[in-house]
């Protein structure tokens, strides 16, 4: 192969040279000829393999001659934003040469066909998060045990936003320094964010009450006494995967509290008894949830955004069926797909997104 085997790809120099890692940037993609595009992904060091979030299995990594340079060319879809890692000798890591992570262990990446996420800062591993602070302590005898919940008033606060699996959107993708500058952008208005972390998601986000009683009875309570100026009477639940299934069931039980949802990936396939099957999405289509909407005469107090991204190949039949059976049902429904597969990074435009369209 020739010495400058990565030109193709905007690369300079000899690779695994030092002035070659001095001006190397990752992953970069060109178009492929199927329509889709050649993505060359680098890594420094030793034999590692480059694993992704809910799209491909993972890619093992080509050493270049006899240097510290290992690569892999792999073929991406149109329109796909993507979480991934490197994982070497059992350990993950960020790609050093990607300055858009996602918490210390992860990166993100999208074709150049995808569209930006403007209010999503490009953090790298070693930056520190914000965190909100207030904290609330909150012992739980609904759902026992005990948990921290963050709250932050955007703007100086405002409707109250119920963001489940609260410590992805801590840690991972900064949500509170998204809505800010969305707030300051003009595309959204003062909100309270409250970050609601998950113990046990299987158990908590399953069709039960337990978790909705418990934000009721227990956690608003306590986030009106932390003294954040919040409207609860505007509440958005908003939910990923498990959590969006637990965001519309909530809707559906505990109307008066949950009137508003921002849903993306919702698992539809959820019955009581899917996740004991080999193949939890192989049982009905819409699941558990589409039974119940097909008994509900009026859902006309209900306003609910759905995104699902555009490559869940099995997730989309049962997102379908439920979007059709809600806005049926009478409530006021956006759909929209994400160009992603099951993945926060291709969720969180939509949740911000999603979150200011319910409030309408």
């Amino acid at each position: 192969m020739p010495r400058n085997a990565f030109a193709e790809f905007g690369l300079s120099g000899e690779p695994g040279t030092t002035a070659f890692w001095a001006t190397a940037r990752g992953p970069v993609s060109v178009p492929g000829e199927d329509g889709g595009w050649r993505t060359l992904f680098l890594w420094r060091g030793s034999e590692a393999r480059v694993v992704f979030e809910s799209w491909s299995e993972p890619v093992p990594l080509r050493r270049w001659r006899d240097t510290d340079c290992w690569y892999a060319e792999v073929r991406m879809p149109r329109r796909l934003r993507v979480t991934y890692q490197f994982v070497a000798d059992d350990i993950a890591h960020a790609d050093p040469l990607n300055p858009c992570g996602a918490g210390g262990d992860r990166s993100v990446t999208a074709t150049p066909d995808v569209p930006a996420q403007p209010h999503w800062p490009a953090l790298g591993p070693d930056d520190v998060l914000p965190l909100p602070r207030t904290r609330i302590r909150w012992t739980s005898e609904r759902l026992g045990g005990r948990r921290t919940v963050r709250v932050h008033p955007v703007g100086g606060g405002g409707p109250l936003i119920l963001l489940l699996d609260g410590d992805d959107w801590l840690h991972l993708h900064p949500a509170m320094t998204a809505f800010e500058t969305a707030l300051a952008q003009g595309d959204s208005p003062p909100v309270t964010l409250v970050f609601l972390p998950a113990r046990d998601r299987e158990s908590e986000f399953a069709c039960r009450p337990e978790l909705w009683h418990a934000v009721r009875d227990e956690l608003l309570p306590l986030v009106a006494e932390s003294g954040v100026p919040a409207d609860p009477q505007r509440l958005v639940a908003a939910g990923q995967s498990l959590g969006g299934l637990s965001a519309l069931y909530a809707a559906l039980d505990f109307p008066d509290l949950v009137s508003r949802v921002a849903c993306q990936s919702g698992s539809f396939w959820w019955t009581p008894d899917a996740l004991e099957r080999a193949d939890p999405l192989g049982g009905p289509v819409g699941g558990a949830l589409a039974a119940r909407l097909r008994e509900r005469a009026d859902l006309s107090g209900l306003r609910i955004a759905f995104d699902v991204g555009e490559h869940e190949t099995r997730m989309l039949p049962h997102c379908a069926l439920i979007e059709s059976l809600t806005e049926r049902a009478g409530a006021t429904v956006r759909v929209s797909r994400s160009p992603s597969g099951h993945d926060r990074a291709g969720w969180r435009q939509a949740l911000l997104r999603d979150v200011v369209w319910a409030l309408g």
